[in-house]
């Protein structure tokens, strides 16, 4: 279906209160069939629209014959299924024909082999042996799954339950197959959607998706979006949903906030997290994003707050073990950390961003081969996990095996392109294996995206210092220079000094006594440089005497960074730099 590039311009949105309809009675047919996720989601979106009158409300499913013959066994063995008694719950479902009963059935029995696997990963935490688990029942599922699937005789639910069954069989081509049949079958399960959103590994895949036409596939197109980091999009999106009338949503508010988090806007992503916390204060998931936004800013008092307050709401969540954990690594108490990262873990073994917490941590803790292993297991969790691969490539990096560092920040680089952090540490990996030239292309691009730490100039000028290209590390100590000083905030950078230190030698080298003093001057704000300062201050003034001139054929002076304003940028002598070989 073409849809206008604008968005849903409130086209498939004109009619709220069939939409408002169809969620809660997708909310009642997932909680029927055990599927409290997606009845979860439907039932928070449902509530966000306005509640209809009596009249309006949708009626309840209409029963057939066999679903009257399998009632008693359905309702017997829910009340076991709710309380998690998987297969008690199956044992009473066996040879039921409904389709609901049916479901019911294998979902049971699906469960069961999670549950068992997941205790026997508990068992043997070892957090890392958990590659060796299987669930046992899947290969029997798959089995008769895929006979019923070819005899299409299974709903929307069959279908989405048979392509969990291939994924975790790691059929992934398949499993894509189905679950977009699934969401063409029935286009209101959320949870089919959901599935799709963690195997489509790229833009060039979700172009020869064939998706039903609906607004649900609004929703799912701003959650892939911002799985792929494809954040403009994703807030365009979620934009035309608000203003569809979702603008209540604390689904869209939190997924909002998390698109924020991940283009690391970290000031808007706090705020709304905080308006998030007003309208659902007893929400724990997400919170675990809230908290990484507080850690990097420091802010201990509020992650105190925040720990304490996810603690007494239920403290055997993962998110709240993920909380603490952090608020215990801003602390700098690591191994407290790594301890409830892995509790977290035991919770849910599958839980992602505990993987790669606890890689930071073993990290910290100098524990090179333990935190490998986290990582791998984030990895195998989620292919996309871009800090995990950057946490490998530093892991190899203290292990001095720069090929593997290359091979980890380059994945890293493909997540996340714009990223100056992975483009200087691939740069430095480069450096290492004495590929020049890429490392150089890698430094000019960390700095043309923005670069983060500010470090990719002087890198870039150390290296044409290295290779006696005095000119163009001249340049880039004063784009430095010029960098640093134009933020308003001087940061305790102690590469300033470095780079006044350098300028002053050169400007001196070319006979350019007032340059040079001047940045001999500023040589002497700094402990490192001050006395090579003064020693070149002493030096220039004997030559001046000496009636050495300046030469002259420099125009203008050069710039102090203390009167630095837009139009005063450096003079370059003679003709200005060609950075086009440097750019990649």
């Amino acid at each position: 279906g073409g849809m206008a590039a604008a968005g849903p311009a409130g086209s498939v949105f004109s009619d709220l209160r069939e939409i408002k309809k169809q969620l809660l009675s997708v909310a009642e047919r997932s909680r029927e069939r055990g599927l409290q996720h997606s009845g979860k989601w439907a039932s928070e979106l449902a509530f966000a629209l306005d509640p209809l009158p009596l009249s309006e409300l949708p009626p309840p499913p209409a029963l057939t014959e066999e679903d009257a013959r399998d009632l008693d066994a359905y309702t017997l063995a829910k009340s076991y299924f709710d309380l998690k008694e998987y297969d008690r719950a199956a044992y009473f479902l066996r040879g039921c024909k409904s389709q609901k009963a049916y479901f019911l059935y294998m979902y049971s029995r699906y469960l069961s082999g999670e549950k068992k696997k997941d205790d026997e990963t508990v068992d043997s935490l070892g957090p890392l042996e958990k590659g060796q688990v299987k669930n046992e029942a899947l290969r029997e599922l798959r089995v008769e799954l895929s006979k019923k699937h070819k005899a299409r005789e299974l709903d929307g639910f069959g279908l989405y339950l048979y392509g969990v069954v291939l994924r975790k069989l790691d059929l992934v081509k398949e499993a894509i197959d189905v679950f977009i049949e699934a969401a063409h079958v029935l286009p209101l399960h959320w949870g089919a959607w959901l599935e799709l959103c963690n195997l489509i590994t790229d833009k060039e895949m979700l172009k020869f998706l064939s998706l039903p036409d609906t607004w649900m596939k609004e929703f799912f197109l701003a959650h892939i979006y911002t799985e792929l980091q494809l954040i403009e999009e994703a807030l365009q999106k979620y934009q035309s949903l608000i203003d569809a009338g979702f603008s209540k949503s604390t689904y869209i508010i939190s997924q909002i906030a998390v698109a924020y988090h991940n283009i690391r806007d970290i000031d808007k992503a706090l705020s709304i997290f905080n308006e998030l916390r007003k309208q659902d204060p007893y929400r724990i998931e997400n919170m675990d994003t809230f908290s990484n936004l507080l850690y990097v800013r420091s802010m201990k008092p509020e992650l105190s707050y925040l720990a304490h307050n996810l603690c007494e709401i239920d403290k055997y969540r993962v998110e709240t073990c993920c909380v603490i954990g952090n608020y215990y690594s801003l602390r700098s108490q690591h191994e407290k950390a790594a301890l409830y990262f892995q509790r977290a873990l035991k919770l849910n073994p599958r839980y992602l961003g505990a993987w790669t917490l606890m890689g930071h941590e073993y990290m910290e803790m100098k524990n090179t081969s333990a935190a490998i292993q986290a990582y791998r297991h984030a990895i195998e969790v989620n292919k996309r996990d871009y800090r995990a691969w950057y946490g490998l490539g530093q892991t190899y990096e203290i292990l001095k095996m720069p090929f593997y560092c290359l091979y980890y920040y380059r994945r890293a680089h493909q997540l996340r392109p714009n990223d100056s952090r992975m483009l200087v540490a691939l740069g430095e990996c480069y450096e290492k294996l004495n590929q020049l030239v890429e490392a150089k292309k890698c430094y000019w691009r960390a700095y043309a995206v923005g670069d983060v730490e500010k470090m990719a100039l002087v890198k870039l000028a150390k290296l044409h210092e290295q290779l006696n290209e005095s000119e163009q590390a001249a340049q880039c100590y004063v784009k430095y220079i010029q960098d640093i000083y134009s933020c308003g905030e001087i940061v305790e950078h102690l590469e300033v000094s470095t780079a006044f230190r350098y300028l002053a030698q050169y400007y001196f080298k070319s006979k350019l006594w007032d340059e040079a003093s001047a940045c001999a001057q500023k040589c002497c704000a700094f402990n490192d440089t001050r006395e090579e300062g003064k020693a070149l201050l002493r030096q220039i003034l004997q030559l001046r005497n000496q009636g050495e001139t300046s030469s002259t054929d420099i125009a203008a002076p050069f710039f102090l960074p203390a009167s630095l304003s837009a139009n005063n940028t450096p003079t370059r002598r003679g003709s200005p730099l060609n950075l086009s070989s440097v750019t990649p």
